[in-house]
This record gives C-alpha cells, structure tokens and sequence, in this order.
C-alpha cells in the first residue's frame, strides 16, 4: 500500500473485518486530524512508512454500529451496501478505499453510488461487484452433504468473504434443517440450527473433523449424483473452455460432480 511519507500523516491498522474497517473509520474520522492527514491499512497488509505515526485499532462494535446507522440514516442504504460489500473483499487497500468513499459520500450526498467518474467511487463499485458476483456463484455451486448427525454440511473456498452474503440465502431456502456452511480459507463458519437463526462463529479444524462422519446413504447418494451428471452430458458436444466460462475451476474445488 502506497503511503506519502509526512510527518502529519496518521495510519490507522485495523482487523480485516467489517466491524473492524467501520472502527476505523469512526477513529480515524474522529481524531480531528483532517482527511488528508489519516489513511486506513489491514493489519499485516502495510508498507511501513519513515515518518508515518502508526495506530492500532481494537474493533469496536458499538463504533461499527454507529458508522453504519449514520451512513444509511444520513445518506442511504445503497450507500451502506456498497461499502459493506467492499469490507468483505480480499483486497488489501479497501479499507483506505471505503474511508475515501465515505467521505465524498458525505460530501455528495446519496446520489454518490451513481457518480462512477469518480475514482473514489469507481474503486467501491468494482469491489462492490466483484464480491456480489462471487457469492452469487457459491449460492449457484454450494453442495451439501449428511452427517449421521441429521445434520447438512457444505465447504466453500472463497476468495472473498461472502459467507455473510451466501448464508442467508440458504437460511431461507432450508429454514427447517440443520446445517453448517465453512469458508475452509478463513475457518469461519455459518451455524443454522433448524427453525431458527444462523449465526457466523469461528471454527477449529479439529471440532469440524469430530463432526464430519457422513450419513450411511451420503455415498449412495453422491454415486447418484455423479452418475446423473455423467448421463446427462452429450459428448460430442464436450466444450471444456465453454465450461470453464460458466463454471470455472475455482468453484469446483467442493462440488460433488468434480
């Protein structure tokens, strides 16, 4: 991340979370320092710089919440969604981005999401996009398994992190079984116990291991599957770079049918 060196200038290192980006930008807002002189950085993703003054912030849930209550009461909720979605991006400059954002946004008013000549805004837009069309794919491709715990489990690989963003859907779509979704990258996972909330907890390789011992008709069951995915090709009309552009190798990594 490329920082001027000046000896005004503050950096604020926060946790890669969205709670922690927003703390950050509650801090770095409040300290009176003036835009110009504070910037934003994920903690392990920074180029030191000479004269920088480096502070570390804890996250803070109450200062998170109260970042996005102001930004979707003072601006709007298409504002909020842009930013929010840019949090759970894997890149490692969004969080300076969001704050640069948020104070044009300020500045524009609502109208902002729609100002795409910016660069301020162009930045968010992209990361809003490419976090949107990611989950998206893993709503499409997620593949759950049975456990012999009656018990639904999926792995996913993301390279962001749209577990927020898929779990909801399958809370809706299977609001009557119990079921847990991992990001195996980030040992995060989302809990839904039937007819109730999910809710996303960090997880320890070992526990998922102690639960992981599939239903006694999981394998019948994949065999099925594969089978039906295999009689259902055509052969002659096999296009693996066609393929790849609807599904691409990224997304297999979890999918029975690979």
């Amino acid at each position: 991340m490329n920082q001027p060196d000046t000896p005004s200038q503050t950096i604020y290192l926060c946790d890669d979370t969205p709670d922690g980006i927003f703390t950050a930008v509650y801090d770095a807002w409040a300290s009176g320092l003036g835009h110009q002189n504070v910037a934003l950085a994920l903690n392990g993703d920074y180029n030191l710089s000479l004269f920088a003054r480096y502070v570390s912030v804890t996250t803070d849930y109450e200062k998170s919440f109260r970042v996005a209550r102001s930004v979707q009461r003072k601006l709007s909720s298409a504002v909020f969604d842009m930013a929010y979605r840019a949090s759970l991006s894997n890149d490692p400059e969004k969080a300076d981005a969001i704050y640069r954002f948020l104070v044009l946004a300020f500045r524009r008013g609502p109208k902002i999401v729609s100002m795409l000549g910016l660069p301020q805004v162009q930045t968010i837009f992209a990361l809003h996009r490419r976090v949107s069309n990611e989950a998206h794919y893993f709503v499409e491709f997620t593949r759950f398994s049975a456990l012999a715990q009656h018990l639904l489990y999926g792995k996913i690989c993301p390279k962001a992190n749209v577990l927020p963003l898929t779990a909801p859907h399958f809370a809706d779509r299977l609001p009557s079984e119990s079921w847990i979704l991992l990001d195996e990258k980030r040992n995060l996972a989302a809990l839904h116990p039937a007819d109730r909330d999910w809710v996303l907890m960090p997880v320890q390789k070992d526990e998922l291991e102690a639960l992981c011992h599939y239903d006694a008709e999981e394998d019948q069951y994949r065999s099925l599957w594969k089978l039906f995915h295999k009689t259902i090709a055509i052969r002659e009309r096999t296009n693996p770079r066609c393929q790849m552009t609807h599904l691409p190798l990224w997304y297999r990594k979890n999918m029975t049918e690979f």
